[in-house]
């Protein structure tokens, strides 16, 4: 199955699995972005973010470790690393829903070793409200 534009072969792994960001048109959009434009920010709510630790998975090392000796991609811990930034990211949107907000700016992630036994994914932003102009 091609989920991507013509002429781009995504390989074995669909786009789901390596990408992820908002659907269209949601409730509490979150951009890079210090401003969105045709929008003034109205309210500014303060600093939102998720967080989440993933524990490192003994066969997916194991599997890492022989890939990294011949080369290529590292598939399972791609997809790994999409999940945990997505549900980051989740919980990000939540915490700025919750707080009142409609938007966060300057949206990033961090991406920490969590005590040699996992990964620590951070998803934070300005959460504000947003107005038409």
């Amino acid at each position: 199955m091609h989920c991507g534009p013509p002429g781009v072969k995504l390989g074995s792994m669909g786009i789901e699995e390596y990408g992820g960001g908002q659907g269209p048109r949601p409730d509490v959009l979150v951009v890079t972005t210090d401003g969105v434009p045709g929008h003034r920010v109205q309210e500014v709510i303060g600093e939102v973010f998720g967080l989440t630790v993933r524990s490192r998975h003994l066969g997916s090392q194991i599997g890492a470790g022989l890939k990294s000796m011949v080369g290529g991609e590292l598939k399972g811990l791609t997809k790994t690393l999409v999940q945990t930034r997505n549900q980051a990211m989740e919980r990000l949107v939540e915490q700025a829903r919750a707080r009142g907000a409609n938007a966060v700016l300057a949206f990033r992630f961090d991406v920490t070793d969590a005590a040699d036994v996992g990964t620590e994914v951070c998803a934070y932003g300005t959460a504000v409200v947003l107005a038409r102009e």
